[in-house]
């Protein structure tokens, strides 16, 4: 196994065979080298800085009905907001005092919040903040829309294409969505000059180890600057409730074999990693990781964006947590960087 992974840092590629026992390994010395070449990697790459991304949520309000999702369409027991442009300032005045230069807009698909309105709320952004970075996570929409908002000023995009295969894609979506589309989404993304960036739930229902391994290609061919990899944890109000979450063990695997694959990319440490246990967020990092997005949303809502079920929103995982977030990660010998932290590819 230590012959494939070795392979895997220097080529950065592997036959879908060596995916599949990499992925399926029981063999813990074996998995223990693949984390810690992994980290070896990054920290090569980023020495021992971890990049902080001020995140809002803006809305909790979407127009697609997503099987496992706690703000989808249908789920009439959630407590609906939107936040306002000024909140949205407000918030991102406090992450720059707190000395953030990443904002991360993320929401619901929401028809109220039209794209005239994100754009003029990216623009303000831009007008108050010039040396922050802008990213945004608000779903798909047409090239011309992702075309305005770069052109306003926004210079990431996140988009988890979640699931590369069309069938297992049909199963976790509504049949409006559809794999292909999210994919062209990305491709215009990159396309427009994005810094863009997908990722997969692990371990979400009817995902096999042959589906990562599609993703695993397609990811390799999109090239993307950043990866989202966190564990599925099911939301109490979805057609998914009863599921299992998925494998932290697993969650941790793909980051370090997408670090060996692409050492420069950024790779965040999810809230999702966290929810799901108090190290979680730490083992990430070992395992390759070298960002992470404390919440910088307003207190009383981020209890309602409740993407699945016990979601950490607070102590290190909220923005006002900085302090307790260095300390956690200079147990492990890692340290908050303050910087852009842009891809350098």
């Amino acid at each position: 196994m230590k012959i494939w992974i070795d392979q895997l840092q220097k080529e950065h590629t592997l036959p879908s065979k060596a995916y599949y026992k990499l992925l399926t390994c029981s063999d813990a010395d074996s998995m223990e080298y693949l984390h810690r070449q992994a980290k070896e990697v990054s920290l090569a790459q980023f020495e021992n800085k971890i990049f902080i991304r001020g995140l809002i949520e803006i809305s909790n309000c979407c127009r697609n009905d997503c099987l496992y999702c706690g703000i989808r369409k249908s789920n009439i027991h959630i407590d609906r907001y939107r936040l306002t442009q000024k909140q949205i300032l407000e918030c991102c005045q406090q992450g720059y005092e707190l000395g953030f230069r990443t904002f991360v807009m993320q929401g619901g698909e929401d028809r109220v919040q039209s794209i005239n309105w994100i754009e003029n709320v990216v623009k303000e952004i831009r007008h108050q903040f010039p040396d922050c970075a802008i990213t945004l996570s608000l779903g798909e929409m047409s090239y011309s829309d992702y075309k305005r908002l770069f052109d306003a000023g926004a210079n990431r995009y996140l988009l988890r294409h979640e699931t590369f295969n069309p069938t297992h894609y049909n199963q976790l979506h509504p049949k409006e969505m559809s794999a292909q589309h999210r994919q062209q989404c990305l491709l215009w993304l990159k396309e427009i000059g994005f810094q863009t960036g997908t990722g997969i739930m692990v371990g979400s229902p009817y995902q096999t180890i042959d589906h990562i391994i599609e993703d695993i290609r397609f990811i390799e061919r999109l090239q993307p600057e950043m990866i989202g990899i966190g564990p599925f944890i099911p939301h109490h109000d979805t057609p998914f409730a009863s599921q299992e979450a998925g494998s932290v063990e697993l969650t941790l695997r793909l980051i370090s074999i997408f670090r060996l694959m692409f050492p420069k990319v950024l790779i965040p440490s999810t809230t999702a990693l966290a929810s799901l246990g108090n190290e979680g967020r730490l083992k990430g990092i070992l395992a390759g990781a070298n960002v992470v997005m404390p919440n910088l949303s307003p207190s009383n809502t981020r209890k309602k964006y409740s993407l699945y079920n016990n979601k950490a929103s607070l102590g290190a995982e909220a923005a006002e947590g900085l302090k307790l977030l260095n300390m956690q990660l200079q147990t492990i010998g890692y340290e908050i960087s303050m910087e852009r932290g842009d891809y350098k590819g």
